[in-house]
């Protein structure tokens, strides 16, 4: 019985043993497995206006989508790293059929590029990405326009067929800025767009080279369409075949003018220019409104000096919305707000007009494009400014008498 007990028990250990090792072995490719490179339309949200991409693996034994998208909301500190720019993106591998029912249900067209590889360039991606997939090699730092969900796939494509002389064509008939890129896919007049405008800074403004046109997946997309590889011993095109795995339904949708940021802030401006109007005719000055401008103004400028100096955001340097949203507005809107304000606050907001002027130069130049959105608030708040000099300096001289 004991020897029976032991040769059941021996038995277990060689089936454990085996299963063990069975599991262990990594997974392998057949000779008809396929390597697409997948993109994502725009969805509804701003934080999906600009598409995605995605690198799919298909075999008969699998089906997989290796994402780079993805992010952990238990990370500790999340907003504040999300904020200052130290939030880790990480790669993620899914079943490509939940991959593509999630935009599906978005309603989000998603297209495919099957490349033409041979079986070893085909083994090559997936150990390289299976690789990548690793706990240890999975997370990335992002950037929004250096290192995110497109550039990531960009890359590999270009790491995995460095050995395949990979070349691209011509896919930027006409190069444009970061920010000009960015409005190919947010509103020029949307909300969307005037945070951004308001966020990012003069480094957005610089001509983007074809290769940084690739922080867009359509770009990739487009790249990838005219990319040529070789292929045992012969120049072939990078993609073989272009499907497209779900076609969005959705009419292209306008939004209201009568709720975008020009006519709100022109009603905002023109109840400025009205009070600024009636304090002239009346010989008065609003000291509420100079106060609440000085608030309002400062506290966007501390914010964005915060984005520059304060995060590791590459795009939020250099922005110069801070000569119409000076910080220091926010340290004097109670003494602005005083019926006799210190004499040095006039010779301040003559330092702000000069600093409008300036906002003005950097626009017409082209060192920064400022939210269109905007530009009734500069005309009110250049018109509310020079009003304030006049009547401090009227103020000052009849205290002097």
């Amino acid at each position: 019985m004991k020897n029976i007990q032991a040769c059941g028990k021996l038995l277990l250990c060689i089936i454990f043993l085996w299963i063990s090792k069975a599991t262990a072995q990594p997974i392998s490719l057949s000779p008809e497995a396929e390597v697409s490179l997948i993109t994502v339309g725009p969805g509804e949200n701003l934080y999906d206006s600009f598409g995605h991409t995605a690198i799919r693996i298909q075999d008969p034994k699998f089906d997989y989508a290796y994402n780079y998208g993805v992010y952990d909301f238990d990370t500790p500190n999340f907003y504040t790293k999300f904020a200052q720019g130290k939030l880790l993106y990480q790669l993620e591998v899914w079943p490509f059929d939940q991959f593509l029912a999630i935009y599906e249900r978005q309603d989000r067209t998603v297209k495919e590029q099957v490349l033409d590889l041979s079986i070893a360039q085909k083994r090559a991606f997936f150990e390289y990405l299976q690789n990548n997939a690793k706990p240890e090699n999975k997370k990335y730092l992002y950037d929004f326009f250096y290192d995110n969900c497109a550039t990531q796939p960009r890359d590999v494509l270009a790491e995995v067929l460095a050995n395949s002389e990979l070349q691209y064509g011509t896919y930027v008939e006409d190069p444009k800025t970061f920010r000009e890129l960015i409005r190919e896919n947010v509103a020029l007049n949307s909300w969307g767009s005037l945070g951004m405008d308001v966020a990012i800074g003069a480094v957005t403004d610089k001509q983007a080279t074809p290769w940084e046109h690739q922080f867009l997946p359509e770009y990739v997309h487009k790249a990838t369409a005219t990319a040529t590889i070789v292929k045992n011993g012969t120049r072939v095109p990078l993609v073989r075949e272009s499907n497209r795995l779900y076609e969005s339904k959705a009419p292209p949708q306008g939004s209201s003018f009568f709720m975008s940021p020009l006519f709100v802030f022109g009603i905002l401006a023109l109840l400025i220019v009205w009070v600024t109007y009636r304090d002239w005719k009346q010989g008065h000055r609003s000291r509420f409104l100079d106060g609440f401008l000085f608030l309002i103004t400062g506290l966007i400028g501390v914010a964005l000096a915060f984005l520059w100096w304060g995060t590791d955001h590459s795009a939020t340097a250099f922005n110069y919305n801070l000569l119409w949203a000076f910080p220091l507005s926010l340290f004097f809107c109670y003494g602005i707000s005083k019926k006799f304000p210190k004499h040095w606050l006039q010779r301040y907001v003559i330092f702000l007009i000069l600093l409008l002027l300036l906002l003005t130069f950097h626009w017409l130049t082209g060192v920064q494009r400022f939210a269109i959105g905007f530009i009734p608030l500069f005309i009110a708040l250049f018109v509310r400014y020079g009003y304030v000099v006049s009547f401090l300096k009227k103020q000052r001289q009849i205290s002097v008498e």
